[in-house]
């Protein structure tokens, strides 16, 4: 089963959190595409509804929203996802991942869209250990 990091967005508080995910995971997430709402329970966040905004393979090669289908294609590109000019009018060809997420994919940027119960800052927050409190 493939790894991936999940860097999550939360719009309220404009701070994004890392997610690694593997297993059962991962396997949420693989066979969804770019634009797709996940439930959060399969990543632990009870109550969450999570939008996939964008996602890299191990290469660098980011997926296109508008590209059905899973692989690579070569395509002539003016300023979009993948390419920015330089120049008015330049346009160049680029590999561009199709919006399927793989197992070739490495990262994949989501935010939260609806929130549950608990704040994404008391997921994330640091544990503090009983044996030092006591101290």
């Amino acid at each position: 089963m493939a790894d991936l990091k999940i860097v999550l967005s939360d719009p309220k508080t404009g701070k994004a959190y890392n997610v690694e995910a593997t297993g059962g995971m991962a396997g949420a997430i693989i066979g969804k595409s770019v634009g797709e709402e996940i439930n959060g329970d399969a990543l632990g966040f009870a109550g969450y509804k999570i939008l996939i905004t964008g996602a890299t393979d191990r290469t660098g090669i980011p997926a296109r929203k508008d590209l059905p289908g899973a692989g690579k294609r070569k395509l002539l590109l003016s300023e979009s996802t993948g390419f920015h000019p330089t120049y008015n009018g330049q346009r160049q060809r680029k590999t561009i991942r199709a919006s399927e997420i793989t197992s070739d994919f490495v990262q994949v940027n989501a935010k939260v869209v609806e929130y549950g119960e608990k704040t994404m800052e008391q997921y994330f927050a640091p544990e503090e250990p009983e044996a030092a409190a006591e101290q």
